[in-house]
């Protein structure tokens, strides 16, 4: 259950879509929302009061009554990360940027991604309904699993969530079609499985087993169903699983082609 969301805003023009999204998302859940930014050391008392000023605006604007705004210094991937053990967020929400910035590029978003002890929502798209429907890559993980747990409890009773798994053919394990037939009954399984702990007033679930390559079958599916959500786990259990998984959240944080929801 979502009870407090953290959206970090940088004052971009990405920033205010993000802050709209967890709006949403607050009022959706009823949660509480804390507009964060972390204030540049470099910029004077009255540099300050401005930016204070343009975030007090965004919030009255587009956030929920009651919605708080935290300024805080430091090294913004630390500063965020820092805020989100502080306040006890279950939610942390980013704009994606195309472009280099400090808080949202490179090895800033990569440590965010990777040490963030909650959710993390990238959001690229300006929408403020609520999201229905999702992508989500599953492999046999306990962080597949999990991500796709969270995303059922994220997305609201009517929307679907579409997970795919995708299976690389073992040259040396006996015939492809034996194989992926091994693949769908196992999937099977594993949905009816995980669909005892999702909630009964939740989103759809529906699955499908692909046979290729892990990043071109999602990009495949995901140009194919265009999902307004990809639910990813960021690393998986096995040595493999985790250097594909977290490539393949590295690789969509930094090129969204939707709003990516990142689970550890």
């Amino acid at each position: 259950m979502i009870k407090h969301i953290l959206i970090a805003h940088d004052l971009r023009s990405t920033a205010d879509p993000a802050l709209r999204r967890a709006a949403q998302l607050a009022r959706q859940h009823k949660a509480r929302l804390t507009l964060l930014h972390v204030l540049d050391s470099r910029l004077t008392q009255a540099e300050q009061e401005k930016v204070q000023q343009q975030l007090d605006n965004s919030l009255t604007q587009f956030a929920p009554s009651g919605s708080e705004l935290r300024l805080c210094q430091g090294k913004p991937a630390e500063a965020v990360l820092e805020q989100v053990q502080l306040l006890g967020a279950d939610l942390l929400v980013l704009g994606a940027h195309h472009q280099r910035h400090e808080l949202f590029s490179g090895t800033s978003l990569d440590r965010i991604a990777r040490r963030c002890p909650v959710p993390l929502l990238l959001v690229a798209r300006d929408e403020d309904q609520a999201y229905n429907s999702a992508l989500s890559a599953l492999d046999f993980s306990l962080c597949a699993c999990t991500a796709l747990n969270h995303a059922s409890r994220l997305l609201p009773e009517g929307a679907n969530i579409h997970a795919v798994h995708v299976f690389e053919t073992a040259k040396n394990l006996g015939h492809a079609d034996t194989q992926l037939a091994t693949q769908k009954a196992l999937i099977d399984q594993l949905i009816e499985d995980e669909t005892r702990h999702l909630p009964a007033n939740g989103p759809t679930l529906s699955h499908a087993v692909h046979q290729g390559g892990l990043l071109h079958t999602l990009q495949q599916n995901l140009s194919q169903r265009q999902p307004q959500l990809l639910v990813l786990g960021s690393h998986g259990r096995s040595a493999l699983s985790q250097a594909l998984l977290g490539s393949l959240a590295q690789h969509f944080l930094h090129k969204a082609p939707c709003d990516v929801f990142v689970v550890r």
